[in-house]
């Protein structure tokens, strides 16, 4: 199911690092992300709310753009 949040993310396993790309234009990196729970966000019914819940909260960020 496409997301309204989320236009796409890219997740890069040597730095487990889940690049996210928003609708909006805005691009994060989200670090140290293990793959298992990228994994998890990719089985999720709305990738938009599990962002929220389970990798915000929970890991470090840089903004990008």
């Amino acid at each position: 199911m496409p997301s309204s949040v989320i236009a796409a993310k890219h997740y890069d396993p040597e730095t487990k690092t889940l690049r996210v790309i928003y609708t909006s234009g805005a691009i994060y990196d989200y670090l140290d992300v293990p793959e298992e729970v990228y994994e998890e966000m990719n089985r999720s019914f709305s990738k938009g709310t599990f962002l929220n819940n389970r990798i915000k909260p929970v890991y470090e960020y840089k903004k990008i753009k």
